[in-house]
């Protein structure tokens, strides 16, 4: 019994040390030369109230499993994809070991000849086991084009997304030959195939090394359309708005039909907007129309859905770099008095039907620093309605407000806009100052310039952009 309990003060000081090599008490030489065999490898799932211990032919890094089988007495390593992992003995049988898959495991980076392996070792002999290693779940944090036409490219951007081979459309339409993923897995691309029924909306579902990843339901989805500028979502006219006649075909002839130049080429010919001034805006027709009743909505999008699982999306075409100046505004509603990065309207109020938002592509508001955007053909914008004035849980200023914010949905939005006395839908350049207060970091100092650039907008929609969670089993 000393000989025994010291080995084992033996081994509890190896593992202080920082070891990774499991220490046995069993060296015989015959245990050393005994094969092993592995029946099976469970998942040890302490969150999971009913199969705690499930029969797996993959796990992911960070999780434990068992390894069942014989003659695991006198065990000295384990390596995973490679990689020697620790386990404790004095937790181990002669016919089940716990492990648990280090973070550090290599997973595209292992070896072919070990790759989705574990090989256990003793002195004398070893066992090789073919077992699926995976990194953590794939998820999916946006997407570059959500109406694409035939032959655009796609970028879905998340993470654990590497070595994708499959990705299926809403529609059923799968697409096997010319996927791009990143070797870090931060994003697929895919060319947009012909043929797709776009009028079935829902998520791109993508297959890879770590697994399944399914995006939210807002591919192909226009089914809680704003605008698109042609025949849904009529434009409203007045004097301080443009017009159906402003409009213009789709520059790149993807077949979008009709556009808006966010600044009409007329104002352009005159010199553009000035600093400190505001563009026209684009606007829906407001109360007289059904369109502007967003409560049809609910038909696809469940009143209760919280506005921070809603955005509006809209596709940009921006041929010429964007630096410095200018910032496409965006009200649910028109009730503006004041405009532009930083307003009242673009916060919180407890007293106010608050509902704008500015998209500043150009700048990165965490650094201040700035960088051009352009991009070369349609690309979609994805602004969550949680960045809009009231439904902002950011822009409150107590613990009650923000949890007012938080608690948004959709049916707030909707009865917002009925309520208000013109319940047009916004969109318009913006050229305003960008700056902070004194003392507030990162600073911000953007002073507004003429700004004399084209860019086109076109299908405005509500979506969903909830994320959707993949089970492993």
């Amino acid at each position: 019994m000393k000989i025994k309990k010291y080995i084992w003060t033996m081994c509890l000081s190896l593992l202080v040390a920082g070891g990774f090599t499991a220490c046995s008490d069993d060296d015989s030489s015959g245990s050393q030369s005994t094969p092993m065999t592995i029946s099976q490898v469970y998942l040890e799932n302490v969150d999971d109230t009913v199969n705690k211990d499930r029969p797996v032919d993959f796990a992911r890094l960070g999780q434990l499993i068992r390894i069942e089988g014989s003659g695991f007495n006198g065990l000295k390593k384990i390596l995973i994809n490679g990689y020697e992992t620790y386990f404790n003995n004095a937790l181990m049988t002669d016919n089940n070991v716990w492990v648990t898959l280090n973070t550090k495991t290599p997973i595209e980076n292992a070896e072919d000849s070990v790759r989705n392996t574990i090989t256990l070792v003793k002195d004398n002999t070893r066992l090789v086991y073919k077992f699926t290693v995976r990194a953590s779940a794939p998820s999916i944090s946006g997407c570059s084009n959500t109406m694409p036409k035939a032959g655009e490219t796609v970028t879905v951007y998340g993470s654990n997304l590497q070595e994708t081979t499959k990705i299926t459309l809403p529609d059923g339409t799968e697409v096997t030959n010319g996927i791009i993923s990143d070797e870090d897995g931060k994003y697929y691309t895919f060319v947009m195939p012909d043929g797709v029924d776009t009028s079935k909306s829902g998520s791109i579902t993508s297959e890879g090394a770590n697994g399944t990843a399914v995006t939210p339901t807002f591919f192909d989805d226009f089914n809680c359309y704003v605008t698109n500028f042609d025949d849904k979502g009529g434009l409203g006219s007045w004097s301080a708005t443009y017009g159906t006649a402003d409009l213009v075909d789709d520059p790149l002839n993807t077949g979008r039909g009709k556009v808006a130049l966010i600044v009409p080429q007329s104002q352009l010919d005159n010199g553009g907007i000035d600093a400190g001034s505001n563009a026209k805006y684009w606007a829906t027709a407001g109360n007289d129309n059904a369109d502007d009743d967003w409560s049809r909505m609910y038909s696809y999008l469940p009143s209760t859905t919280l506005a921070s699982n809603l955005a509006v999306q809209f596709d940009v075409y921006c041929p010429e770099p964007w630096d410095e100046t200018g910032q496409i505004e965006i009200s649910l509603q028109n009730n503006l008095s004041n405009y532009g990065w930083g307003s009242a309207g673009t916060k919180f109020s407890s007293e106010y039907k608050n509902t704008a938002c500015v998209w500043i592509p150009w700048l990165d508001e965490t650094t201040g620093k700035h960088t051009p955007f352009m991009t070369t053909g349609w690309q979609t914008v994805t602004i969550p309605l949680s960045k809009f004035g009231n439904y902002n849980p950011e822009t409150a200023t107590s613990d009650a407000d923000k949890a007012i914010a938080s608690a948004s949905t959709l049916q707030n939005v909707v009865d917002d806009r009925n309520s208000g006395s013109y319940k047009n839908f916004l969109i318009f350049l913006s050229n305003q100052d960008i700056k902070t207060d004194e003392g507030v970091t990162p600073v911000l100092n953007y002073p507004a310039k003429k700004f004399n650039l084209k860019i086109y907008i076109d299908n405005i929609r509500i979506v969903s952009i909830a994320p959707i969670a993949v089970s492993d089993f």
